[in-house]
């Protein structure tokens, strides 16, 4: 009976010691790959591949042991397929093998909807459009009483509603408002003309119009401007003067006649000779002559 626990105790020691041993044997091989697996003073600075060619960025950093995921955006003023980011960032110490994400542009825009710029001052627009990766086109001025004020939002050449689906990086020109001077000018002479001419003319002194159409207008393009509120000549027959930005009132129809025109581009009645009709002829019927 002595002799089985003597034999129990020295198996209990024995397995006990080989344990040990071998709990010694895992712990100096795991601290000693530690270094492999943590790859361990295998460290490398992150190239700079801003700006470069999306296929000459990959093969370098691949060439530099890293991984690389790729992302996309769109800036209207880079080329396409550049990188625009990445992260790490330039310069930084980093371990050998990590990812590097870049993001590069792409080659065909997304589109985004036109904002609503009318009645914002000229830098809120400014800071909307960039916003929107649209770019400001050209800006032009018109008089008017909201000074600063954005009157109009125009896409090659025509005005775009809010909410219009267009290409990121599409240029948007402005028309702004310049408020209204002392300025005075000579009433423009438009009966007659086409409306386009008209309305070209009046634009182009800075006068701001209403135009009221009469009757069917079968064609536009062939619409004549029959009236005009002021008119050209003032009631004395001399010319009616006007401010920048005022408003001109023109009066269209398709087909006016001669004798309407005429008659719309004469002075007012303070001017007219028919009075000198109705004046008693010299000494006609006068009771006195003879005496």
């Amino acid at each position: 009976m002595a002799l089985i626990r003597e034999d129990i105790r020295k198996s209990f020691r024995f397995n006990l010691l080989v344990v040990l041993l071998l709990c010694i044997v895992l712990y100096v091989l795991f601290f000693s790959s530690l270094s492999i697996i943590t790859r361990h003073g295998q460290e490398t600075k992150v190239p700079g591949v801003v700006d470069r060619d999306v296929k000459m960025a990959i093969n370098q950093l691949e060439g530099m042991g890293f991984d690389v995921e790729i992302d996309s955006s769109y800036d209207p003023g880079r080329r396409p397929y550049i990188v625009l980011r990445q992260m790490p960032d330039i310069g930084e110490i980093v371990k050998s093998g990590r990812t590097v994400f870049i993001t590069i542009n792409k080659s065909q825009p997304p589109l985004t909807p036109m904002p609503n710029l009318q009645n914002l001052s000229f830098r809120s627009a400014e800071m909307i459009l960039k916003s929107n990766k649209l770019i400001l086109g050209d800006t032009t001025y018109r008089p008017d009483i909201a000074k600063g004020a954005i009157l109009e939002q125009l896409y090659k050449g025509q005005q775009i509603r809010p909410g219009t689906m267009i290409p990121q990086g599409s240029h948007i020109d402005l028309v702004i408002g310049d408020g209204l001077g002392n300025t005075e000018l000579n009433v423009p002479d438009v009966v007659g003309m086409s409306y386009e001419e008209a309305l070209a003319m009046l634009n182009g002194s800075g006068l701001t119009v209403t135009a009221l159409w009469e009757g069917d207008i079968s064609d536009s393009a062939l619409a004549i401007v029959y009236d005009q509120t002021p008119q050209a000549l003032n009631e004395l027959g001399a010319p009616s003067r006007i401010k920048e930005g005022d408003i001109i009132d023109i009066r269209i129809m398709q087909n006016p006649g001669p004798d309407m025109l005429k008659h719309n581009k004469k002075p007012g009645d303070g001017v007219s000779n028919e009075g000198d009709q109705n004046t008693p002829k010299e000494n006609a019927d006068d009771p006195w002559k003879g005496d």
